[in-house]
């Protein structure tokens, strides 16, 4: 289910969907007078981005913020000690999900109610079809949970790499030029705005530095530190016998640190993945940001493409800044995030279009 839900022909269908949210989400954050906390934002950009795209809901803004606000207590206290107190965090983490499920429910019911006027098969959709081609038709339990956990995937790893994408574009700009002349040697961008019907999948992949910025960034800042696997066969390791059946954790973030392929391992440098050096392909094991082996990260292809649609949407159209004296400090914990959730400026989009559409929603809703 899943490879047909990644695959390329969905990926394809998505894309313009992906681009529409990042679009109104950026004419947003420019509009704002204040500076925006940039991990908060990503975070309902890539919540909202799972609900718009990949499960199809036409859920109003309103509606749609509460249910974000909802989502964000739940994930808080999905980790806490099961205590079952009245104010403990596991208490409000319960109410915070069947809450969620609630709204959940009811957007896959009107989902289900109105399927005319659709363009492409978005997740749900695929995992529905799945379910009926085995024979058996999913519950709404089984669709809620599916859903959850498509969201639960799509939300906070992508949220913290975005986040590590505008903070390293700030840092570097540079990197961000470089990304503004490989999009204009390609045709994409053209005198301040993306040139209609030029983003497509092929003309993206085809983007080698962009690739480059977002393999730097997954390998300096990895979302989350590692993953678990379980022993199939006893091994030995430095000296010591690791006995089959034993759950061992694999470090990400090690991993990068320490691989003697990456030269100043400390030093953003997109360039370290060009065709000159290609770094990460000396190895099987030395570049991991979405794990290894038959087990990696399903949805990796997907999170790839939403960045690099960011990092286009951010070098075409967007100006932004710093509003903070420094740069924050850098928590790995729950998943890698600035301490301040990292202060920024926006500036409007390029000068043809400063003032913000309001018809992307509906637009959005008409295609999805």
């Amino acid at each position: 289910v899943f490879s047909k839900i990644f695959s390329h022909e969905a990926l394809e269908s998505y894309l313009p969907k992906i681009q529409l949210v990042i679009k109104d989400t950026l004419r947003a954050w420019s509009s704002n007078p204040e500076s925006i906390n940039v991990y908060h934002e990503t975070q309902k950009l890539t919540f909202r981005m799972a609900i718009r795209v990949l499960l199809g809901f036409c859920i109003p803004d309103e509606e749609l913020n509460r249910l974000f606000e909802v989502y964000q207590q739940f994930v808080e206290n999905v980790f806490s000690l099961p205590v079952d107190l009245p104010f403990s965090g596991y208490r409000r983490g319960i109410r915070a999900r069947e809450t969620l499920q609630k709204g959940l429910e009811k957007a896959i019911q009107e989902k289900l109610q109105n399927t005319q006027g659709k363009d492409y098969a978005d997740a749900l959709d695929i995992l529905i079809e799945s379910g009926k081609e085995h024979g058996k038709e999913l519950t709404m339990q089984e669709l809620k949970d599916g859903t959850l956990e498509l969201i639960f995937a799509a939300y906070a790893t992508t949220a913290s790499a975005s986040t590590s994408l505008i903070m390293q574009l700030l840092k570097h700009p540079r990197v961000l030029e470089k990304l503004r002349e490989e999009l204009r040697s390609k045709g994409i961008l053209h005198n301040g705005c993306i040139c209609e019907g030029s983003l497509r999948l092929d003309n993206i992949n085809s983007l080698h530095y962009l690739d480059c910025v977002i393999k730097e960034v997954l390998r300096l800042f990895t979302p989350i530190s590692g993953g678990y696997r379980t022993v199939l066969q006893t091994f030995e390791l430095d000296g010591f016998q690791i006995p089959k059946g034993w759950s061992v954790m694999y470090s990400i973030r090690d991993t990068h640190d320490t691989a003697p392929v990456f030269k100043d391992v400390d030093i953003f440098d997109p360039d370290r993945f060009g065709q000159g050096r290609s770094e990460d392909k000396d190895g099987r094991f030395h570049y991991l940001p979405f794990g290894g082996g038959v087990r990696t990260c399903l949805g990796k292809h997907l999170a790839k493409l939403f960045l690099k649609a960011l990092a286009i949407e951010l070098a075409s159209t967007s100006r932004f800044e710093l509003a903070t004296r420094t740069f924050p400090k850098i928590t790995l914990v729950p998943v890698v995030h600035p301490v301040d959730g990292l202060k920024v400026k926006f500036f409007g989009l390029d000068s043809n279009q400063n003032e913000i559409l309001t018809g992307t929603d509906a637009m959005l809703g008409a295609t999805v």
